[in-house]
């Protein structure tokens, strides 16, 4: 072959990775635009006030797609389907309790897109923000809404696997004194304090009392639920293959994702319940795989988001393994039951 050839070949090749290139950018752009299109047959979403001390209401991420997509949005608990209210605020992740909210948010930049979390009162007024060090994940505020937690990933970004770093955060809503990272903790494992330089912490879920919380703890190629003293700034594992924990209502159960073996890597996790006297495991009637951090939506029931045709799409269980799956809420993510 002629070096003549071979740069007729190298330009043509050149040429085809160039027509890919501009038809994939495109396809993106035409369905950015078509999110900005209402959906068909989706939910009906108008615009209103959100306030966080509302009874009875269930506020979430709206996926439909639409003017509205993205924004924190209401419906009344007893009818998660029903008429959307947006509020107009964007969030990634969101939860709240008690009045307090936490909106996780990006900042699309020129370059790239930094985050942030925004700490909210009752009726969605930032009251604080702090900088996120990677792409959110996980968010949760305490019952009493007196402290607000979330995760982000600094390296990799999926749980699935296992070359990823996060940060896992804890801030003071009433002073704004932030612990930006649980690393910073005292780590008790086993009866021993224990250290070591692949530690890393997600899915924060609070008690009650303003000083215990729960959360993941990866090391060495195992996950542990721990239990966390805000005031000695310990946290001591209690079992394993715990992931993104849960904690009930009434501060009895722990709701989480478990690693089963025989599972895809790219989908390994079930549903399970915990209970924090017994230590004994309730897997939950729901086969597929779920990579979230549930909430509780009573002390009977719990709630999730899987993969939608928009997003995700929300479903409960029951949490003592009866029952089954059902689906409650389309297009959505995020929910936090207020009031």
């Amino acid at each position: 072959m002629t070096v003549r050839n071979r740069l007729l070949i190298l330009l043509a090749a050149v040429a085809a990775l160039a027509v890919v290139a501009t038809a994939s950018v495109l396809h993106a752009s035409a369905r950015a635009e078509r999110r900005n299109e209402t959906q068909p047959g989706g939910p009906r979403i108008t615009a209103g006030r959100i306030t966080l001390t509302a009874p009875g209401t269930m506020v979430f991420r709206n996926m439909a797609w639409g003017p509205h997509r993205d924004e924190l949005t209401t419906v009344p608990a007893s009818t998660p389907a029903g008429p959307r209210t947006a509020s107009g605020l964007k969030c990634l992740r969101f939860h709240a309790a008690s009045g307090t909210g936490v909106c996780l948010q990006a900042v699309h930049g020129t370059v790239t897109d930094t985050y942030r979390a925004l700490i909210l009162d009752a009726h969605l007024k930032e009251t604080a923000r702090y900088d996120v060090p990677g792409i959110p994940s996980r968010a949760r505020v305490s019952p009493t809404g007196h402290f607000a937690a979330w995760t982000a990933f600094v390296g990799g970004d999926s749980y699935a696997g296992t070359n990823f770093s996060t940060r896992a955060a804890i801030v003071d809503t009433r002073t704004g004194k932030l612990i930006p990272t649980l690393e910073s903790f005292r780590i008790v494992k086993g009866g021993h304090v224990y250290h070591a330089a692949d530690v890393n912490f997600w899915g924060v879920t609070f008690a009650a009392d303003d000083r215990t919380f729960y959360a993941t703890l990866a090391t060495k190629g195992s996950t542990y639920l721990v239990k966390g003293d805000l005031r000695s700034r310990t946290v001591t594992t209690l079992h394993t293959d715990v992931e993104c924990p849960s904690l009930s209502p009434d501060g009895t159960r722990i709701a989480y994702k478990k690693r089963v073996k025989g599972l895809p890597k790219d989908a390994p996790w079930h549903l399970y319940v915990l209970d924090l006297r017994t230590m004994r495991e309730t897997p939950l009637a729901e086969s597929r795989s779920v990579d979230d951090q549930a909430v509780w939506r009573d002390d009977r029931t719990i709630v999730y988001a899987l993969p939608g045709d928009y997003g995700a799409d929300l479903y409960s269980v029951p949490a003592d393994g009866t029952g089954r799956a059902r689906l409650i809420s389309g297009a959505a993510v995020s929910p936090a039951y207020v009031g």
